[in-house]
């Protein structure tokens, strides 16, 4: 029997442009669950995300960052907030050529797959709005409904890697016929247990190793609102486009040329 391939994508800065936990202080601000200085202090970090990308430690930093805010906070709460906002704070910011790559995959029968260092109460609720059902993503503690301030699995680094492995097991998936995009050396781990690595929006880490092991390297440039994308209506391929205009030309001509000879034929 054979086995099923697969299409792994990170999510910020390869499908989304901007970090996606860090683009939620905001709306976090409003509801009442961070404080002003909270807010400045996210809208920071996303500046140095976007100029810098991501390293170990800043990762470290926002993640222990993140437990200890996040701390006592009513996890239903949160998911509500989360669902609410997606639109706002993420869906502007979504990759055209992300959407293309993903669709193209479901169309050749791979399975897509969201792997994100970011929370599962982030990453599904997104993954759902853009038809992925498959996520693996970081696991945050909770008891009684409240979030405890530690992590069950944070899904990074050697874990994410892991994490692919371990699904990839477990469902049948041929791994050396998969692929998995990622813009950030951090990931190099994912990237490295799939026979079809690709490099999108590159740290400057990432690309060297890229261009030194003759990987494919994307560049994505076109945010596109889902919304938008949802209730656009298709223009035809360009095959379909040329027939539809030949057919034009054709009955025009046809029309030109048997117009006198019907008007000979009704005058007698």
């Amino acid at each position: 029997m054979e086995r099923m391939e697969a299409a792994f994508f990170d999510l910020d800065k390869t499908i989304i442009s901007k970090s996606s936990s860090l683009a939620l202080t905001r709306p976090l601000y409003r509801a009442g669950f961070v404080t002003r200085s909270q807010l400045l202090r996210g809208a920071y970090a996303q500046m140095v995300y976007l100029l810098l990308g991501a390293d170990e430690k800043r990762m470290d930093r926002a993640k222990e960052g993140m437990l200890a805010l996040s701390k006592g906070w009513d996890r239903a709460e949160l998911e509500a907030l989360i669902r609410d906002v997606l639109e706002e704070v993420v869906d502007p910011y979504i990759y055209q050529e992300a959407l293309d790559l993903m669709a193209l995959h479901r169309a050749l029968g791979r399975r897509v797959f969201i792997v994100s260092s970011s929370p599962e109460e982030i990453v599904g609720p997104l993954a759902s709005r853009l038809g992925v059902p498959d996520v693996i993503a970081t696991r945050a503690e909770f008891e009684e409904g409240r979030y405890t301030g530690e992590l069950e699995f944070y899904c990074y680094g050697e874990r994410k890697g892991e994490a692919v492995r371990e699904v990839a097991e477990r469902d049948g998936i041929d791994l050396d016929r998969s692929y998995a995009y990622s813009d950030s050396a951090t990931d190099l781990p994912m990237l490295e247990v799939v026979g079809n690595p690709v490099a999108v929006n590159p740290d400057r880490e990432l690309r060297k190793v890229a261009e030194e092991r003759g990987w494919q390297i994307r560049d994505f440039r076109r945010p596109v609102r889902m919304r938008r994308r949802l209730t656009q209506v298709p223009h035809p391929s360009p095959p379909i486009a040329a027939a539809v205009a030949a057919a034009a030309i054709g009955l025009l001509a046809a029309w030109v040329y048997l117009r006198p000879r019907l008007a000979r034929r009704l005058a007698s």
